[in-house]
């Protein structure tokens, strides 16, 4: 087997044009062309249909993309674990979440990480969709909830529950509601990505959250319009990874169901010393 030009032919995938690539392999252009261009002469097929604007992926160049990521995962791993064993932190970790994730539990960690490993970088893939980690080159996710997919390890971080909050300046205005049925006078602020009915419980008393006339799906612009004294809503409580605000808690009591907060990595690679540091150093937050 012949490993030559299958990382020019990922690389290219990934970048999305061969001008990208060459930048990001430092090499011209049309080295970048040739390697593609023996690579498919080698195999017998088109894996990449271009002109002089762009270019496309093939369906077969699609399907053999999947088997060089793999291929060059598995490569990378052993690599890897060879040197990674007794070496301190080093180079790149990529991670993902999500903004409600990223914006409550990353800043305190990455920054802890930072100051203890000054060989390491971190880049942050914030966004609401769930990447591929394998195929996009992300070593760490940090998801909510139960995991589906068995092809991924996960390690808990953290448990979390919602409760309520609001500014002082808003419940100085409103009052303060001293049970469940009072929430009804006051301008509640829905998480909209909770779609199934939102229930406070505590001890054997539970309550649906009355519906608002404000909603977001986004827990970072529901902290905002709280912190503006726009209303009640609900809000995480991630213990010693939530900064402090200046909110005060309502009905204190009361809180969601816990929910959890995973590290989650492909279940075929070896653990890196960027991936491993980071975890053991989040599990004393």
């Amino acid at each position: 087997m012949v490993l030559e030009g299958i990382d020019v032919f990922v690389r290219v995938v990934q970048a999305g044009s061969f001008a990208a690539a060459a930048r990001l392999l430092g090499m011209p252009t049309t080295t970048v062309s040739a390697r593609i261009a023996r690579l498919e002469e080698r195999l017998g097929v088109t894996l990449i249909q271009r002109s002089t604007r762009r270019m496309h992926v093939t369906e077969a160049g699609a399907a053999y993309f999947g088997h060089c990521i793999e291929a060059l995962n598995a490569l990378e791993a052993g690599e890897s674990q060879l040197a990674a064993a007794g070496t301190e932190p080093t180079g790149l970790l990529r991670i993902t979440a999500s903004a409600d994730v990223a914006n409550t539990v990353l800043p305190s960690l990455c920054a802890e990480f930072l100051a203890a490993y000054p060989k390491a970088d971190i880049e942050l893939i914030v966004t609401s969709r769930i990447v591929d980690l394998i195929a996009e080159g992300v070593d760490l996710a940090l998801r909510v909830g139960p995991m589906q997919d068995s092809t991924l390890v996960s390690r808990r971080l953290a448990s979390a529950v919602l409760g309520l909050w609001a500014s002082p300046a808003y419940l100085d205005r409103r009052g303060r509601p001293a049970s469940p049925d009072e929430l009804a006078g006051h301008d509640i602020i829905r998480f909209s990505r909770i779609t199934q009915g939102f229930r406070l419980i505590a001890g054997n008393h539970s309550f649906a959250l009355p519906e608002g006339r404000l909603k977001a799906d986004d827990m970072q612009t529901v902290r905002s319009l709280v912190l503006r004294g726009l209303g009640i809503g609900p809000l995480p409580d991630f213990t010693r990874l939530t900064p402090e605000l200046s909110l005060e808690r309502v009905l204190p009591e009361y809180s969601t169901e816990p929910g959890n907060v995973y590290f989650v990595y492909p279940a075929q690679r070896f653990v890196t010393a960027n991936v491993r540091a980071f975890m053991d150093l989040a599990k004393d937050c």
